[in-house]
């Protein structure tokens, strides 16, 4: 076995780079989701790759076929995919809703108005 045999595995390392870096080196919350999905779609990778066998078939018992994939990582992945899918529209509504209050998708700008809020709000209820 070479490095160069597991392709599957390094296309995964270097997509979990890629969504992390992304989510931690972006303010845009839209880039962040968007580095959010990709390091899920590494991890969708990450279980698929192995569950595929070269020369397997699939697990049907039939006359001539001896090695069968495991279509367990397959369903799992499927269900997964749903999930991510439904998170990433959340994260969405979340942001647009954000920008309704906040007027601004970076986070920078988010932090700083929230700050000058409650600043505002304790010097207003230190005079009451």
């Amino acid at each position: 076995m070479t490095v160069g045999s597991h392709y599957s595995y390094w296309v995964t390392i270097l997509l979990m780079i890629a969504g992390l870096y992304i989510v931690v080196a972006r303010r845009n919350l839209i880039k962040k989701l968007i580095g959010l999905a990709i390091f899920q779609t590494s991890v969708y990778l990450l279980y698929i790759a192995p569950g595929k066998l070269i020369g397997g078939t699939a697990p049907i018992i039939a006359e001539g076929f001896t090695v069968y994939s495991n279509p367990l990582p397959h369903v799992l992945i499927l269900t997964a995919i749903v999930v991510g899918v439904a998170t990433l529209a959340l994260g969405l509504a979340l942001v647009v809703r954000i920008h309704e209050e906040y007027g601004s998708i970076e986070e920078d700008a988010i932090l700083e108005i929230a700050e000058r809020e409650t600043t505002a709000q304790e010097q207003g209820g230190d005079r009451a």
